[in-house]
């Protein structure tokens, strides 16, 4: 079960990595110098971990490339409108919605590569998928026009970042090492921040803040996404990914102790369901 703990621990450090985010935007952080500063380190410790393992001499091949530009555009497209939607909305909502993208990837490793699913770890998925549902809830149902152009940012960030997450398990199914595919991704979406920052000028405090807690995430998220495509090497894809999903709820529990955002009993209870379904998975 070593599977089990690496997808934990790729959940909670892409947990920590979306905290960042979320500090840089408290802040005042410049949204587009973070994501830059994101993908310089992640770019960095991708590119050093291929060294490592010897796959850099993979990028010859044409199918890293593909993999890569997919993969990349779903991280660089998704990431710049879920920092968008965490300017008109909680990030208690915003982060664990979002996540609801692994459902297709779910629905991926069980219907298109044949993965079985037990018992007791159909319900730990539920618990899991419920979890990240639970915590979006709110009692009062009006929407203004800042919460109906919420829901397109978040349903858009849904479907991107599926692209990401979906992507790395059919890489691994094909058999393409994770570090060359994710380095190539994370490099071509430092290529698309840095073009728009090269014809504007923002404020000195915002650009300072948003690069230092934009490397800072880059490295989370290096080691949050590392650990994913090995929990998807080594275990099925259709547990990895619901335990993967609960990184919100680092994002969620952060926002709740350091912003003082508040959740309803509801959302307590999707805290209970997390423990609960990764318990259950775990038997």
């Amino acid at each position: 079960m070593m599977w089990l703990a690496i997808a934990i621990g790729s959940a909670l450090l892409f947990g920590l990595a979306g905290w960042w985010m979320k500090v840089s935007q408290m802040r005042g952080g410049n949204a587009n110098i973070l994501l830059l500063g994101l993908y310089i380190s992640g770019t960095a410790g991708f590119g050093i971990h291929a060294a490592m393992e010897g796959t850099l001499s993979l990028l010859a091949d044409y199918r890293i490339w593909i993999a890569g530009i997919i993969i990349g555009a779903g991280s660089a497209i998704g990431n710049a409108v879920f920092m968008k939607a965490l300017e008109c909305g909680p990030a208690s909502l915003t982060s664990p919605l979002t996540n609801l993208n692994i459902v297709l990837v779910v629905a991926l490793g069980t219907f298109a590569y044949g993965e079985r699913i037990h018992w007791n770890e159909a319900i730990g998925i539920v618990l899991l998928l419920l979890a990240v549902a639970m915590i979006s809830y709110r009692k009062n149902n009006s929407r203004s026009t800042i919460e109906k152009r919420w829901f397109i940012l978040v349903g858009v960030a849904v479907i991107l970042f599926a692209f990401r997450n979906g992507g790395l398990k059919i890489t691994e199914e094909l058999g393409l090492p994770s570090a060359p595919v994710l380095f190539i991704g994370y490099a071509l979406s430092l290529l698309w921040f840095i073009r728009p920052l090269l014809h504007s000028r923002t404020d000195r405090l915002a650009a300072a803040t948003g690069m230092k807690l934009g490397l800072l995430a880059g490295l989370f998220s290096y080691g949050g996404l590392q650990l994913y495509a090995i929990a998807l090497a080594t275990g099925p894809a259709n547990l990895a990914a619901p335990i993967f999903a609960t990184n919100s709820l680092v994002v969620a529990l952060g926002a709740i102790i350091v912003y003082k955002e508040r959740l309803n009993a509801v959302q307590w209870a999707a805290f209970a369901c997390m423990i609960a379904g990764l318990a259950i998975i775990r038997i």
